[in-house]
């Protein structure tokens, strides 16, 4: 299973790009923590250092969704302006999406009609005169490669395959920008209520609650002599 992650810090200031650099890096963590394998597909930078304005991660493993519902929506940080000191704000939100994804599609010889043509250009009489130059046409999407490369009519039918398979890629890589440029609808709508996720303080960890015996060891102790005092 494979899934599309978007971690963004929508129109916020550089405090929420700063938040969004730290929830990335806290997310990869559990990622590997998890034992799922991740490629980090684009990465925008903030206009401070150490800020991230958006990252894009597509992820692989297995028992996938559980993960990732439990990031989806609005992420909250609790702390001071790591850029403005004296600045009152406290409260700070970003998003994590999932990115729709665009289906891969692989060519099938059987969906290729060809129609074969005269060269032209240089080459001499036989070029210009045989039928050696091929177009192929994926009939499905009607995307066309016309190659003429080979005198051979064989050998530009194999050449034509190739380029159209090269070319629906570059097609399906277009489609996947343009889908991660759709995805920028994602930095406007930040939900404020309902956090999934809340984080506080500058070194972004888990509140840990320190356990201390002190207290009841003390009680302890004024007890006993209490009772040795009787």
């Amino acid at each position: 299973m494979k899934t599309i992650i978007q971690i963004t810090a929508g129109r916020g200031p550089t405090e929420c790009c700063w938040v969004a650099a730290q929830v990335l890096k806290f997310f990869l963590e559990e990622v590997q923590q998890a034992g799922l394998s991740y490629m980090v597909i684009q990465r925008i930078k903030g206009l401070e250092n150490g800020t991230v304005q958006s990252a894009t991660i597509a992820i692989e493993g297995k028992e996938l969704k559980p993960f990732i519902d439990s990031w989806i929506g609005t992420i909250q940080w609790i702390g001071k302006s790591t850029f403005r000191k004296y600045y009152k704000r406290k409260n700070w939100f970003i998003g994590v999406y999932e990115v729709d994804q665009v289906k891969e599609q692989k060519i099938k010889e059987k969906e290729i009609t060809f129609q074969t043509m005269r060269s032209t250009g240089p080459g001499g009489q036989n070029v210009n005169k045989v039928n050696s130059a091929v177009r192929a046409i994926h009939q499905p999407t009607g995307t066309s490669v016309v190659v003429m490369d080979s005198r051979s009519q064989y050998q530009n039918k194999k050449i034509a395959i190739q380029r159209l398979q090269q070319k629906m890629i570059e097609i399906q890589l277009e489609q996947l920008k343009q889908s991660l440029n759709d995805q920028w609808e994602n930095h406007l709508s930040i939900q404020r209520g309902n956090p999934v996720r809340i984080f506080r303080g500058t070194d972004f960890k888990k509140e840990k609650k320190v356990k201390t015996f002190k207290e009841s060891r003390n009680q302890l102790k004024k007890e006993l002599r209490n009772q040795l005092n009787k």
